[in-house]
């Protein structure tokens, strides 16, 4: 099928002006829909953009599947027009949308990933924190700040120098045996895997200052997608060890948010 071509006063295009959702697919059936619906109704209220019907969204996985797992990337601009960055008399919101084959990082999930912290701070915009808009030139920026490819994902701080999330992932932690995740009220992505285990009540939100960070007894990173990557490796902003982390034989909470994403955490098995 031929790729929808964008015009020029697309205000997606021109200003960031829409939202998107990246969604896991199985057997070609969206993986935690309600969740990422859920998040894209909450981003079309916030930017007063028509939110497109369940049939309107259903067709961009009506396809036969091409492979066992696929990602569906959904993008939604509100659409041409408009004087500048005034809204258009008759908004006529633009859905896009695009499904590929996705194959899994199983020896992530067992071997667990290095991090390192970003430079770059988030800056405060509540309106827009949790939803996922099309303006990321934050994140494009921090992970500029590497190109070691076995430095797997960037933690990125707020402008308090509290932990907020990884440039296209969620944080997460164990302290005292508790999991928690930061919260996101001012900044930051919510995404729809952290919210499953919100709702599940496996992990609490709360603060994680910078300076705390290393002091963790345990470390993550996971989305929707890749599931939950373990950190094994901390590097702090100049590109020094900060902390280590010893893999452990159980993992609760890799095991519960593999079950709500059909992962399992055996390589043999990782496409199940």
């Amino acid at each position: 099928m031929p790729m929808p071509q964008v015009p020029f006063d697309d205000r997606g295009l021109a200003y960031g002006d829409g939202i998107f959702e990246t969604v896991l697919m199985r057997a070609g059936k969206p993986v935690l829909w309600p969740y990422h619906y859920a998040r894209l109704a909450r981003g079309c209220a916030r930017l007063n953009i028509p939110l497109p019907s369940h049939e309107q969204l259903q067709e961009a996985w009506q396809d036969k599947p091409t492979s066992e797992l696929e990602v569906l990337k959904l993008i939604l601009t509100r659409g041409s027009g408009g004087r500048g960055y005034a809204l258009p008399d008759v908004v006529a919101p633009r859905l896009l949308s695009r499904r590929t084959p996705f194959v899994v990082a199983p020896e992530r999930w067992q071997q667990g990933v290095s991090v390192r912290i970003c430079q770059l701070r988030l800056g405060y915009q509540p309106l827009l924190a949790g939803i996922k808009h099309l303006n990321r030139l934050e994140n494009v920026l921090a992970r500029q700040e590497w190109q070691d490819s076995a430095i797997a994902e960037g933690l990125l701080a707020d402008a308090d120098g509290n932990v907020i999330e990884a440039t296209s992932m969620n944080v997460f932690w164990q302290q005292a045996g508790e999991l928690f995740t930061p919260c996101l009220a001012r900044c930051g992505v919510a995404g729809t895997l952290r919210a499953a285990l919100l709702d599940q009540g496996v992990v609490r939100e709360t603060t994680l200052p910078l300076n705390a960070l290393s002091n963790v007894e345990r470390l993550w990173v996971g989305n929707s997608v890749q599931g939950i990557w373990p950190v094994s490796v901390l590097i702090n902003e100049s590109g020094s060890v900060l902390q280590s982390w010893p893999q452990a034989t159980h993992d609760p909470l890799q095991t519960i948010g593999h079950r709500l994403l059909g992962y399992l955490s055996s390589p043999s098995q990782a496409g199940t």
